[in-house]
């Protein structure tokens, strides 16, 4: 008997509960579809099944084997549609969502790119620092920074997210440098207002101990591209992701404070609804999303590249 089919009906049957499921899945007789399990039992001299008139329930080795076979089977399908889609184009409309500061600042030319690369697609995209729903909004795949909540939807790592505390010179000049944790307590904060993950703001000293920085907060904006013009005008200290101020800091505009702290690194993830029948279009970007970004990140090049500036 033709193995990869045995495997199927055999995990077919756990999933229908029963033989009979499992043939009707298969356009098999019942007893076909026993021969099919029996068959491997023989092979491996083990029972992975226990059978009754009314059910049927997995020995310890028929989970183990029964995970395993599934791997086995969803890695065969990818194969297979890997193998057919290269033989495509890719088309229609990929509908896309992100944060609002990311998609403005990092996704323009990754989505030109895509574009270029793939003249049968449109993209639509959806910039907002809300929480989408996915199936209710009809999106594709989302980008989503920070820690994941438990849910069902597929996450791909796409890149790190550095946070840092920094401020313009002229800031540091009118009010000097922080060289304690106090001292950056009692700085005025410039603090984005709807930050979901990111937490309070937290670095661990060199000892080890963490500290959250709660002093007064001068402005509060939900826009975090307004905080960085407010930083760069000197109104006070920032704290955010290197993928908004780390161009500023390698110009030397804004200095990144405590750096002998250690702050929070958060990631960058593509989310979307299931691994299974997942669409060439859809595929594609998100390959061509971990190419253009990486674990080195075109933002954090260029702050390695300036620097980056800090200060003491």
């Amino acid at each position: 008997m033709d193995r990869l089919v045995s495997m199927a009906v055999f995990v077919a049957a756990v999933e229908e509960g029963s033989l009979v499921g499992a043939a009707r899945r298969f356009g098999l007789s019942p007893s076909m579809a026993g021969k099919h399990v029996a068959a491997i039992e023989e092979q491996l001299n083990v029972r992975l099944l226990q059978r009754s008139t009314r059910m049927l329930k997995l020995t310890d080795v028929g989970q183990v084997y029964y995970t395993r076979c599934k791997r086995i089977l969803e890695e065969y399908e990818d194969a297979n549609r890997e193998a057919g889609d290269a033989q495509q184009t890719v088309r229609g409309v990929l509908r896309v969502a992100a944060p609002a500061t990311f998609g403005a600042m990092h996704l323009g030319n990754v989505v030109a790119s895509y574009l270029a690369a793939h003249p049968g697609v449109a993209v639509e995209t959806t910039l907002s620092d809300r929480y989408v729903d996915l199936l209710a909004d009809g999106i594709d795949v989302a980008i989503r920074i920070g820690r994941l909540a438990d849910s069902d939807l597929v996450a791909r790592r796409l890149a790190p997210c550095r946070m840092a505390f920094c401020a313009a010179p002229s800031f540091l000049a009118r009010h000097g440098v922080p060289q304690t944790v106090e001292q950056l307590r009692q700085a005025p904060r410039l603090a984005f207002s709807e930050a979901v993950s990111a937490g309070d703001w937290t670095l661990v000293d060199p000892e080890g101990r963490t500290h959250v920085i709660d002093g007064p907060v001068r402005l509060a904006a939900n826009s975090m591209q307004m905080l960085l013009a407010a930083a760069l005008a000197g109104a006070g200290v920032a704290y955010g992701p290197s993928f908004v101020f780390g161009e500023s800091i390698a110009r030397g505009d804004l200095a990144v404070l405590m750096p002998d702290h250690q702050t929070s690194e958060l990631a960058i993830h593509a989310v979307y609804p299931t691994k299974r029948h997942v669409s060439l279009k859809l595929r594609r970007f998100i390959e061509h999303l971990n190419s253009s970004f990486g674990d080195m990140p075109p933002w954090d090049l260029m702050l390695a590249a300036g620097g980056p500036e800090t200060v003491r």
